[in-house]
């Protein structure tokens, strides 16, 4: 069985032959991959090609493919019972786990999802607020609800329009969109607006636009925005979310949301995602308070098994030192082959996060982002396939970096990013 076959197969019961599109391959081209299993830093394809993995299933990976002490904790939690819709210990320990490790965190409600999380955080804002408004940036992705569906409108002080079809324009009304890193337009929409902003939500290093950090005081400045007008501010944190320490980025910046919403890393590869923050938001939750909030699998014991032993392992090795240093050597090895071979382009990274930018200057925001070279980006892409190297495929997402990685991948890795480079005089 061949990729082909399979996606072929898939096309005609899937839309798109795809559960999630970015998998379509439709902004690199070609035929995606079919993977048949992977372990540690690998994966094997169902042609039984072998690929370093800098994907890490979009980032929960941090511990690589199968770590044994994940798998066994899976497969004990799944011998005692898949899923009851009844509560566990495993849940409350979980959930003790998680605020014992992220100072801001009082109560947290476990969910499926990270676009679950989300939605839940944004209905405890307007419940809590007695506000409908909400400020979100350009390029800042979080999950699939209607209302955070929406791109910039026609002014700021406007609200968005929908970005993608079936959702209402009415869903996205109240929702205004400025660029990322642009506090002074955030505090714009605040002058004006503010007793009907309910909160504030923003992914702290914004991960679905290509990595792009945030600016110096922005996120400073959000909390003082929210501040100023009593609204609540929301870290999106599933991406950053234990990425780069055994917590949260919101406490390793110093700066302290009202919610935090977690998923992938939290779930150890399994589906989970989580909302929380101080005791006083909190309880607006059904059944303290009058924000319904329900799920059948929620705090699933399989997923808080897996969730449960990626953290210990987190907290008990440590790995963001060495993730840190590996994604040090890519970004450098990388920015070197493309001012060797005069390639425009730049790679920067955060702890074990980076993105090969294709175009001119740094990326800030959406807008600079869209500025890159998408062809270049897809040659690329392809091109690390061909050497053995899996990457997102796409020019705005972001490379992971495992704790499985070895110093002996990360060299390999460079030095085929140093041979592609150098083929892309022509494109790049």
């Amino acid at each position: 069985m061949k990729s082909q076959e399979l996606f072929e197969r898939a096309c005609k019961v899937v839309p798109g032959g795809v559960n999630s599109p970015v998998r379509a391959f439709t902004s690199v081209g070609g035929v995606p991959v079919y993977v048949e299993k992977g372990e540690g830093t690998r994966i094997w394809t169902v042609e039984g090609r072998e690929l370093v993995d800098f994907c890490g299933s979009w980032g929960p990976l941090i511990l690589g493919h199968a770590r044994p002490e994940i798998v066994q904790a899976v497969c004990d939690a799944a011998q005692k019972g898949s899923s009851f819709g009844i509560n566990t210990k495993g849940e409350v320990e979980f959930a003790e786990q998680l605020c014992g490790l992220i100072p801001s965190m009082d109560m947290v409600r476990l969910v499926s999802s990270g676009t679950e999380a989300t939605m839940t955080a944004l209905r405890i804002a307007r419940g809590f607020t007695g506000r409908q408004k909400i400020i979100k940036f350009n390029g800042c992705y979080h999950g699939h609800a209607d209302y955070l569906l929406v791109a910039a409108g026609s002014g700021l002080l406007t609200g968005g329009i929908t970005a993608s079809a079936g959702v209402s324009p009415a869903a996205v009304a109240e929702v205004l969109v400025p660029e990322y890193n642009d506090l002074e337009a955030v505090q714009q929409i605040v002058a004006e607006q503010g007793d009907e902003i309910a909160a504030i939500i923003v992914e702290p290093v914004a991960g679905n636009m290509g990595l792009v950090p945030p600016a110096h005081g922005f996120l400073e400045g959000l909390r003082a925005a929210a501040d100023s007008c009593n609204a609540l501010l929301i870290f999106d944190e599933v991406i950053n979310g234990f990425r780069l320490a055994a917590s949260t980025y919101g406490s390793l910046c110093g700066v302290t949301p009202d919610l935090t919403c977690l998923g992938k890393i939290i779930g150890g590869g399994m589906p989970i995602g989580a909302v929380g923050g101080r005791a006083e938001v909190m309880k607006s939750l059904a059944p303290l308070g009058p924000v319904y909030q329900a799920g059948t699998l929620s705090g699933n014991p399989v997923a808080v098994a897996a969730g449960r032993a990626t953290l210990d392992l987190l907290v008990e090795e440590n790995p963001y030192p060495v993730l840190d240093a590996h994604g040090e050597t890519i970004s450098s090895g990388v920015n070197q082959a493309a001012t060797e071979n005069g390639c425009t382009m730049h790679c920067p990274h955060l702890g074990g996060m980076f993105t090969p930018f294709f175009g001119i200057g740094p990326v800030t925001n959406l807008a600079s982002a869209k500025c890159c070279n998408t062809d270049a980006h897809a040659a690329f892409f392809h091109g690390m396939l061909d050497c053995g190297f899996y990457l997102p495929p796409s020019q705005f997402e972001v490379g992971f970096v495992s704790a499985a990685h070895t110093t002996a991948d990360i060299e390999a890795f460079v030095s085929a990013c140093a041979e592609v480079v150098a083929s892309l005089r022509s494109v790049g």
